[in-house]
């Protein structure tokens, strides 16, 4: 079971997704309906479902 963050992602918020690490960090571009447009580092621009993709939030010091 993954953790649903579709409620409180938005646009301007740092994640990652554990399972493709090497996408690297994303910036959400926004989140419509739970559908999340994410800009990756690594992977460039890609929208996902956050109920289906897991993803963290990055917090920077």
């Amino acid at each position: 079971m993954h953790n649903d963050l579709s409620a409180i992602l938005e646009p301007g918020m740092l994640v990652r997704c554990p399972g493709q690490p090497d996408w690297g960090m994303g910036q959400v571009q926004s989140n419509i309906g739970g559908r999340v447009t994410i800009n990756f580092e690594d992977a460039g621009k890609l929208v996902l479902d956050a109920a289906r993709v897991p993803l963290e939030i990055v917090f920077l010091d």
